[in-house]
């Protein structure tokens, strides 16, 4: 439940946030100050594009949008030390917390000195800025007190790992654990000979004229409690996204993940179904190949995902059958079940 409730809360504030920037973008477009309504805009860009917002978009090309939006943000800042208007000095402040948000922490650091110089040097030159003394000391402040928030959320972050191995609605392993499992199962593979598989479940919601996304949270256990039922003892399954799962299926070929991506598939729409939900469900299968990684996998498996919902949904697509040629008695496309 206190999951639940900070998800709606970041939601909620997230909405707010890009309202109001896009509201300053506006206005200062208006007033003739081009400078702050493109700052005020490329922050919009990141806060639309950030998971907070809505939750699909943990997922490329989401976070590489976000930051380039970061970027955009971060180059208009730095025009402005030299172009001016000097109203752009307060968003400095903010810029230390986005970095180390969007950023890896040695990158984020980097970018945190690199404002700060050039700050300290371009108030220098400022001789008719007033406050730049007062200006440079609130932003020295201001990176100290972000600086205890970020270490204060790393180590939060590393005291609560061990409690976060699995998702407390459903019961599946946190994504945070899927790229380490899925490296350590691909490497078993490799050195055993064996198959492998990997299946990516997502329900159709974007067909549906209605935002099912309440409904189907309040059966998301029984959602949890059904996966599990039809993984074997030595597969694993994930909550990658608000409404999306991954199984990994060692030992398994990819037509072997095809049938049993299509019982789940089955099942998962009998029992949203049985909840008066009119819902379908589909699955993307990829089958490990030579050269493959714990990241091309996973994004083999959510590329076939998504053909599938971009072909109408409630259907089963294996990677393999339509990103390579197909053998003549191999069908390319798992459709639907009618």
């Amino acid at each position: 439940m206190a999951q639940m409730a900070e998800k709606f809360l970041l939601n909620k504030l997230s909405r707010a946030g890009f309202v109001a920037l896009i509201a300053i973008a506006v206005l200062c477009a208006t007033l003739g100050e081009p400078m702050v309504a493109a700052a005020a805009s490329a922050a919009a860009g990141v806060v639309i594009a950030g998971k907070t917002f809505h939750p699909s978009r943990v997922n490329q090309p989401w976070p590489r949008i976000q930051q380039a939006f970061f970027l955009v943000l971060l180059l208009i800042l730095l025009t402005s030390f030299w172009t001016g208007p000097w109203i752009l000095s307060h968003w400095l402040y903010a810029i230390p917390l986005v970095a180390f948000a969007l950023a890896p922490p040695g990158v984020a650091a980097l970018i945190t000195l690199v404002i700060v110089v050039l700050a300290m040097v371009a108030t220098q030159w400022a001789v008719g800025l007033a406050d730049r003394h007062q200006m440079i000391s609130a932003f020295l402040l201001t990176i100290l007190l972000s600086a205890l928030l970020v270490f204060l959320r790393e180590y939060k972050t590393r005291q609560l790992a061990p409690l976060r191995r699995t998702d407390e609605l459903t019961q599946a392993a946190s994504r945070e654990y899927l790229s380490a499992d899925l490296h350590k199962e691909i490497q078993r593979s490799e050195r055993e000979g064996t198959d492998m598989s990997i299946i990516m479940i997502g329900l159709d919601t974007h067909l549906s004229d209605n935002d099912p996304d309440e409904d189907i949270r309040s059966i998301l256990p029984r959602i949890g409690r059904y996966l599990h039922s039809q993984i074997r003892d030595f597969d694993t399954y994930y909550r990658v996204a608000d409404l999306q799962f991954l199984v990994i299926l060692p030992g398994i070929s990819t037509s072997e993940a095809i049938a049993r991506g299509e019982t789940v598939r089955k099942g998962l729409a009998t029992l949203l179904e049985s909840h008066g939900m009119n819902l379908t469900v589909s699955t993307g299968i990829a089958g490990l190949n030579i050269g493959d990684d714990a990241n091309t996998l996973q994004q083999s498996a959510a590329n076939a995902l998504r053909r599938a919902q971009q072909q109408g949904g409630n259907r089963s697509q294996a990677y393999s059958s339509w990103s390579q040629p197909a053998q003549p008695s191999q069908p390319q496309v798992q459709g639907p079940v009618s």
